[in-house]
């Protein structure tokens, strides 16, 4: 099943312009009928899948706590 531009820019919260600017930069894989894209529905929503993924273990990396260097004196 596919969407078109208009559904998966409802599904992003976006603009069918910013969606289209994904599909330029091959950001989001999509069909050209000659009219219009298509988006495959299962194809998108897997890699939304693996985007949340990859943005929780980024964000995970961000919030690790650095660790104390040793080699550092206290001058008091």
């Amino acid at each position: 099943m596919y969407m078109t531009l208009k559904e998966t820019a409802e599904l992003l919260s976006s603009s069918e312009q910013a969606v289209k600017k994904l599909i330029q930069e091959r950001r989001i894989r999509a069909l050209f009928d000659g009219e219009q894209y298509l988006i495959n529905k299962e194809q998108f929503n897997t890699h939304l899948k693996q985007m949340e993924k990859y943005k929780a273990v980024v964000e995970e990396i961000l919030n690790e706590p650095i660790p104390e260097d040793r080699d550092i004196k206290d001058e008091d």
